[in-house]
């Protein structure tokens, strides 16, 4: 009998604090963990298990969304939990956590590397000195992978040397929200939908997260990746991939991932000349965000005056395919915005005959909306007659399915807490293949060289708006505005 082991580098973390050790918690009090699974934090502060299981203790009690901590479960939790001080920068120190593994009965190793993306090929080659390089290892590698197509390569290259594709589970924690997922239930399983999903009957598409926050305090980051390859090149474009793909043959994890690289592969790369007119970059400003004035993106901590990197960016994208021909797709994210919220608009087209000609109200088109946070909703957009005995008053009237509501005895889960569990158990579905990441970077590359090429210089919006006006013009010039 194995020994299921679970190892997380960074295990101090923020990431791990806050998301990675509560969703380990919750799964091992609904019994999700695999039987024997035992869990080993590790990072370089020099901590004895006691302080450490106490520190998760707080951090569990603080960031868990249990409606009341089960206090004895968490006891009994972090009795299964075992420290080890490691500098993965240094090859010497992996050897403990090969003989700590090496303890345990046949052990079968998920290793999570929560670190920066720099260390990622050190610590598979590592791990490979030490012999825990195994065909019964898995790693979970936190984007972003990579700064470009060639820098993600180097990456891919140096790990894939040394673990199997199917060995690698590339995070992107977008895949693991439970609206996101249900974009396939929504699609392959409802006959309402797929007969009209494609560009006979959707006249354009938008997918928009807009952040009320700043840069937070990681302005050097963030200048070095901007609003395209921070967040358009994972969870857009992974969402985007979802929305548009054809059915699979199966929810097997080949089956889903092969076409949404379909889709990665089909999106028309972006020029000098359409870049101009097809993508919007801006730079937040001071302005009001909530009650309070905040700086600038050039007035942040540690900022370096003259920077041109975006913290706003819209895109009208094509996807070049039969189903898709001819439909914008509508992309943007941005920093300091007016109202922090996630969601997808698909616009139907208008009826092909209005009969409804001198009739109070317009007839507007179909329209879906599916809210990804900060509420969970899936809204339809329907046109309805108003009562009453007088003429015909045209009316939208939206079909609410809030999913908070709808399942509203189930808790709802950390995003986390669906991609651990998965790679526990060897599913990939939800997590992103080599030849998807490379089809993403290769597009967001294409807009960079775009950009280089017509020297861009980003506009501007104040902190606490919508965006920028750009962003508005390049709407109206598409003859549609956005949503929200």
């Amino acid at each position: 009998m194995s020994t299921p082991v679970f190892l997380l580098f960074g295990a101090t973390g923020d990431l791990a604090r806050r998301m990675l050790w509560p969703s380990l918690f919750h799964l091992y009090c609904d019994g999700l963990l695999p039987a024997g699974l035992r869990l080993i934090g590790s990072s370089r502060s020099a901590l004895e298990n006691a302080a450490f299981r106490e520190t998760l203790r707080s951090n569990i009690g603080k960031y868990s969304n249990q409606p009341e901590l089960d206090v004895a479960a968490l006891a009994r939790f972090l009795e299964t939990i075992e420290y080890v001080a490691v500098d993965v920068g240094e090859a010497a120190e992996f050897q403990r956590l090969a003989d700590l593994i090496n303890s345990y009965p046949a052990p079968e190793l998920l290793c999570y590397v929560s670190t920066s993306p720099s260390l990622y090929k050190t610590v598979a080659r590592n791990l490979h000195a030490v012999g825990l390089a195994r065909s019964n290892t898995r790693l979970m590698l936190e984007k972003p992978i990579g700064h470009d197509l060639a820098s993600s390569q180097d990456i891919l290259n140096a790990v894939g040397a040394l673990f199997a594709e199917d060995q690698v589970f590339r995070v992107d924690h977008y895949l693991g929200k439970e609206t996101v997922q249900n974009l396939l239930a929504l699609r392959f399983g409802n006959s309402l939908f797929e007969p009209i999903w494609n560009a006979q009957c959707i006249d354009h598409v938008q997918i928009t997260i807009a952040e009320t926050v700043g840069v937070e305090g990681r302005w050097s980051y963030y200048d070095d990746a901007g609003a395209l390859r921070d967040m358009v090149q994972n969870h857009i474009l992974q969402t985007l991939a979802l929305v548009a793909m054809e059915p699979p043959a199966s929810l097997d994890a080949a089956a889903v991932r092969n076409e949404k690289v379909k889709v990665m592969q089909s999106l028309r790369p972006l020029t000098a000349h359409s870049v101009q007119q097809h993508v919007v970059a801006a730079q937040y400003v001071a302005g009001i965000s909530g009650e309070s004035r905040v700086p600038g993106y050039l007035q942040e901590e540690g900022a370096v005056s003259g920077s041109r990197t975006e913290t706003y960016v819209a895109i009208q994208a094509h996807i070049d395919n039969w189903r898709w021909k001819g439909v914008p797709f509508f992309l943007r994210t941005g920093k300091r915005l007016e109202t922090r919220y996630s969601e997808i608009m698909v616009q139907f087209r208008e009826v092909p005959h209005n009969i409804f000609e001198g009739a109070q109200g317009a007839l507007s088109p179909n329209r879906l909306v599916i809210r990804l946070q900060p509420q969970e909703t899936i809204t339809l957009e329907l046109m309805s007659k108003r009562p009453g005995l007088n003429q015909v008053q045209l009316q939208p009237v939206a079909l609410n399915l809030s999913l908070t509501e709808a399942f509203q005895r189930d808790r709802r889960r950390i995003a986390y807490e669906r991609l651990l569990l998965d790679a526990l158990h060897g599913n990939g579905t939800l997590f992103v293949r080599r030849d998807e990441l490379e089809a993403a970077w290769a597009w967001i590359d294409g807009i960079h060289a775009a950009w280089q090429q017509v020297g861009m210089t980003p506009k501007t919006y104040p902190s606490g708006t919508p965006g920028p006006v750009a962003a508005d013009r390049m709407m109206e010039q598409a003859g549609t505005r956005w949503h929200g």
